[in-house]
């Protein structure tokens, strides 16, 4: 599947125009947003597919989900761990093969780290979560991988180059991934490709092969030299 992330810079970013071109010259199976107002309910009727917008608690703007297909259910949303501004939530989304967690996380390097795990704690085995990190370094987040381009996706007051936008995955696979033009916001969107990670063969109950051969050939070896 292919998914894009984008946080659209509620003051004065992206227009709702911009996000529909991108998914007419995109193509993608979802676009998770951030930083989404109430103007971008339109784009339902612009481009079709299926789209949910939950603001964050107290403010104009939140994060937003458009699949091109309906999915099975409506986002599941999640409180994060709160910070001591802004209360944050991450939106979980079944898309069928896998699900995936839409996020805009806080500035504390800490804090964004525990909301991080606060969110893989609600996520299947096959999962990812895209959004904006506000993460410098490693997510240091046990089981999954960091997949995201590794190319920087802003510009902290247009000077400093950071990589804020970012993918891990648990029990998939990432076959592509690339940084795509900003338009009006102050983030470049990202995209993955990513594909399920096949099932590993569970093993029969009770089946230890190596140790129950190595057994035997002890009893047998013991039989052959036992004193008469």
């Amino acid at each position: 599947m292919k998914l894009i992330s984008w946080n659209l810079l509620h003051r004065e970013g992206a227009a709702v125009g911009e996000v529909a071109h991108l998914i007419e010259t995109e193509q993608p199976d979802a676009v998770l947003m951030q930083e989404v107002t109430a103007e971008f309910d339109a784009l339902p009727r612009l481009v079709g597919g299926s789209y949910s917008r939950t603001p964050l608690p107290g403010r104009r703007h939140g994060l937003a989900i458009w699949t091109r297909k309906a999915t099975s259910s409506p986002p599941n949303i999640v409180t994060l761990p709160a910070g001591a501004v802004v209360r944050r939530i991450a939106l979980i989304a079944d898309l069928g093969p896998f699900s995936v967690g839409n996020v805009h996380l806080s500035h504390s390097q800490l804090l964004n780290r525990k909301q991080l795990r606060h969110v893989a704690e609600h996520l299947p085995a096959h999962a990812a979560v895209l959004g904006d990190y506000n993460l410098v370094g490693p997510p240091l987040l046990p089981g999954f991988q960091d997949v995201g381009p590794r190319a920087p996706t802003h510009r902290m007051s247009d000077i400093l180059p950071l990589r804020l936008d970012r993918c891990v995955i648990r029990g998939l696979i990432c076959q592509e991934t690339a940084v795509l033009d900003r338009a009006g916001s102050d983030h470049h969107p990202i995209m993955v490709r990513l594909t399920r990670a096949a099932d590993p063969q569970p093993r029969a109950r009770g089946a230890r092969p190596f140790i129950a051969k190595a057994v035997l050939l002890a009893r047998q070896n013991a039989g052959r030299f036992r004193r008469p």
